[in-house]
């Protein structure tokens, strides 16, 4: 009898725990970071999306688009890299730290 109250509050414990995780995941989408390449912007939000990308006009040289394009492309990496770690920061603050629990849960996606 014990071992099956045991069971039933951790399932509505781990039960609890996604919903924190949901709602934290809603948060996150509403959160953005920015990240700055040369004259390249890159805004993405805590959900892993890249929401806007800015770009310096006087960048814009038709007869080099690939260095534009390389800075493109990085200032997204660094947009990405800086909200997958302001996600990681708070997953850290919900689960005290208990390692792999936020996966167990469903992630961050």
């Amino acid at each position: 009898m014990a071992n099956m109250k045991n069971m039933m509050g951790m399932m509505k414990q781990a039960s609890s725990m996604r919903k924190e995780m949901k709602q934290m995941q809603k948060a996150l989408a509403k959160e953005t970071v920015d990240y700055t390449n040369g004259g390249v912007t890159v805004t993405a939000s805590g959900d892993m999306a890249v929401t806007l990308v800015r770009v310096d006009p006087s960048l814009i040289d038709m007869d080099k688009p690939d260095r534009l394009e390389r800075m493109i492309a990085q200032a997204t990496n660094g947009a990405l890299k800086a909200a997958k770690a302001k996600a990681a920061e708070q997953m850290t603050k919900m689960t005290g730290g208990m390692g792999g629990l936020g996966d167990m849960l469903g992630g961050l996606g």
